[in-house]
């Protein structure tokens, strides 16, 4: 992994050269987050998209190791590709030339059970179905003696238990589930049923090999835990949020803080202290991945002493050098 110099190095090069635009706002989000946490706050980031499989651990490993990240939400998407790209790196095929591909084109990867994701392709075989017989061991264990947990609690167990490993096929430090299961960070997955091991949960309890579907903690279950979460969490310091992407990933654990305020009637409940979103979306009539962060202070997420950065560009390129600027210290 990069050292320290390194990170410094881009921070320079940033600072020198991002002064206009969204490069700006890339260095203001940055050092508003720094700030933030000098300060005692805490942070969460949302990953949308397929932040996983574009190998976003790389740097955000290293975050979490660091204590940059206090809790993460994310898709059950990016949950298992992390996984999935820690088992079966070698057996990805990437496709430069994605663009181009017919029709025919994709029937051709589809036989050859390659999942495609823009320009890399995961294998079925050995990704998939590796990491839904590992994990379902320990969806049977549950089953079996009737306890329940959260998607991510299920993947925990399974890094903890090693079973893995023999399988690793790059450097540990780069995934960032394995770096959250050490600091035993929340990952909260809200409509993890959208995903390939959400399908194949369900698939399994179908077929009979587990008893009760309840046996997978519910996107409800998740909304409570995470109450629970953030009032502890924001007693004594604010909560940050730093939002990679849209949909379901930000948009779920946002709206922790007015669920609190006006549906529990907590209006002791601090509001998040920080916001950044590195989008793609364009703002438009009715969507809210597009929003610019001033209509949340209508829905009572943020105040209007809020710091709030929207840098409209490529996550894949931002997060990572926001990331490196972080570390840099």
């Amino acid at each position: 992994m990069p050292g320290k110099d390194n990170y410094k190095a881009i921070k320079v090069f940033m600072k020198h050269n991002f002064r206009h635009f969204n490069s700006a706002v890339v260095v203001d989000a940055a050092e508003a987050y720094v700030n933030h946490l000098e300060n005692g706050g805490k942070m969460m980031i949302t990953l949308a998209g397929a932040m996983s499989t574009a190998e976003l651990g790389i740097t955000l490993a290293e975050m979490i190791r660091k204590g940059k990240v206090d809790a993460i939400t994310c898709t059950g998407a990016n949950l298992e590709e992390d996984l999935f790209n820690l088992v079966a790196h070698d057996y990805y095929v990437r496709v430069p030339h994605y663009r181009d591909l017919s029709p025919r084109d994709e029937a051709d990867l589809l036989a050859k059970n390659l999942n495609r994701v823009t320009d890399t392709c995961i294998p079925e075989e050995e990704a998939m179905r590796r990491l839904e017989k590992g994990l379902l061991k320990f969806w049977q264990k549950a089953d079996s003696s009737n306890r329940r947990y959260f998607p991510y609690e299920f993947m925990y167990q399974l890094i903890k238990s090693g079973d893995l490993e023999k399988y690793y096929q790059i450097d540990p430090a780069d995934s960032w589930l394995l770096a959250a299961c050490e600091r035993d960070i929340p990952i909260f997955v809200p409509g993890w049923e959208d995903s390939t091991m959400g399908n194949m949960f369900v698939s399994q309890v179908r077929k009979g090999s587990l008893r009760n579907i309840l046996t997978m903690k519910s996107g409800l279950e998740t909304m409570d835990f995470l109450i629970n979460w953030y009032l502890d969490n924001s007693k004594e310091q604010s909560i940050g949020f730093f939002q990679i992407g849209g949909g379901i990933s930000g948009d779920f654990p946002i709206c922790v803080v007015p669920l609190i305020r006006q549906d529990l009637e907590n209006d002791s409940c601090r509001l998040w202290g920080y916001f950044c979103q590195i989008s793609d979306s364009t703002t438009s009539y009715g969507s809210y991945s597009g929003a610019i962060p001033n209509e949340k202070i209508t829905w009572e997420k943020l105040s209007i002493d809020t710091p709030r950065f929207v840098i409209e560009s490529d996550a894949t390129i931002v997060a990572p050098l926001i990331f490196a600027y972080i570390l840099a210290g």
